[in-house]
């Protein structure tokens, strides 16, 4: 009996020791078969970055504002009798825009009229008679302020009469008439907002840095979102004198003539300021550059010689980068990358230190300075 036990169980030894070597022998091919895995290159587009001259300029974001605007309002109350624009109208300098009832206004100078021309024949009578020194100098006097007296109360009457008229108090567009037709209308209160066209500015600020190489006279180039593929020019036009205290920039404004009337009042714009020089920069795609928390990278696309773990090819090494300003679809580079250096342009996110690459630039886009909206 125990032999039979003590055959059992070299049996069971047996057995388990050699699947246990079986096991062993499958688990070192299978690594000897990964460590000679080659996993196959990944596809990307590639960019050379190129030296390029960009001139120098400060950028900022700004807003539209108009060289006259108002927010037009009457002096005196009344009920409104006529109202003579439409609104988003072109009106002229001094055009009426309403008028306000003045018929009891007009009574009353009437009734004044009345006066002014009664006293003006007392004057004239007394003047004769003072000639012929019928009556004192001081009767005289007393006739002629009469005349005065009466003649001011006409002259405010018809100030009053041509306060009821509300008149535009330069040339430019109406906005949408806030007022209606018999609507009583208090004093103050606004009709229509009125803005002059032409030209525009554009107001923006720029930190302290910046001011020492700020002129008036400088072109300014404005871009608006409204109009992505138009530039506007102008000119800096006035420098604040003062700097603010919070944020210590200075406030700067642009003029702009805006002879097509596309800039309106309330625009947001981004502002530039062009600069007499210019600098040599490296540049590359904007889609080249690996942004983090760590900060920016490249994967420059390099060339590696045929070994034992596979052919020739080429693999991709992460570059950190400093980057500078940023023009159309292109960033320039201001460390850690020299011109003639080829740049992985897409698919950066699928790419790791070494990795094998391959290139494929038929199906990219081609970057430009001055991109439209079909291009980006």
């Amino acid at each position: 009996m125990k032999r039979k036990i003590l055959f059992a169980i070299i049996i069971v030894v047996l057995a388990v020791g050699t699947l246990a070597g079986i096991k062993v022998l499958q688990i070192r091919k299978l690594m000897a078969m990964g460590a000679a895995f080659v996993p196959p290159p990944e596809t990307v587009s590639s960019a050379v970055a190129s030296q390029e001259k960009w001139q120098d300029t400060f950028s900022a974001v700004g807003s539209i504002t108009a060289a006259q605007g108002v927010e037009v309002s009457t002096e005196v109350g009344g009920i409104i009798r006529e109202i003579a624009f439409d609104s988003g109208a072109m009106v002229t300098n001094g055009a009426v825009l309403v008028r306000l009832d003045t018929s009891s206004e007009e009574a009353q100078l009437r009734a004044i009229e009345s006066q002014v021309d009664l006293a003006r024949v007392n004057a004239e009578r007394s003047r004769q008679l003072r000639k012929e020194n019928t009556i004192s100098p001081a009767e005289l006097d007393d006739t002629e302020a009469t005349l005065k007296q009466a003649q001011a109360n006409a002259d405010s009457i018809r100030a009053t009469i041509a306060k009821r008229t509300i008149r535009a108090p330069f040339a430019g567009r109406v906005g949408i008439r806030l007022v209606n037709l018999g609507q009583f209308l208090d004093m103050g209160k606004p009709v229509v907002s009125l803005q002059s066209l032409e030209p525009m500015h554009g107001d923006f600020s720029l930190p302290q840095p910046a001011f020492a190489q700020l002129k008036e006279g400088m072109t300014v180039h404005l871009f608006t979102d409204a109009y992505p593929d138009k530039k506007f020019e102008g000119k800096l036009t006035a420098i604040n004198p003062e700097f603010d205290e919070v944020t210590r920039s200075v406030r700067l404004r642009a003029t702009f003539d805006n002879k097509e009337r596309l800039l309106r009042a309330g625009m947001f714009a981004r502002m530039e300021v062009l600069l007499p020089s210019n600098q040599d920069v490296v540049v590359v795609p904007a889609t080249s550059i690996l942004s983090a928390p760590f900060g920016d990278s490249v994967y420059i696309i390099e060339s590696k010689p045929a070994d034992t773990n596979g052919p020739a090819g080429l693999v991709a090494r992460q570059q950190f980068i400093k980057t500078g300003r940023s023009r159309g679809d292109f960033v320039s580079v201001q460390t850690g990358l020299k011109p003639g250096e080829k740049v992985a342009s897409s698919g950066l996110f699928k790419l790791r230190n070494g990795i094998s690459v391959v290139e494929n630039n038929e199906l990219v886009p081609e970057p430009k300075l001055a991109p439209k909206p079909s291009d980006s």
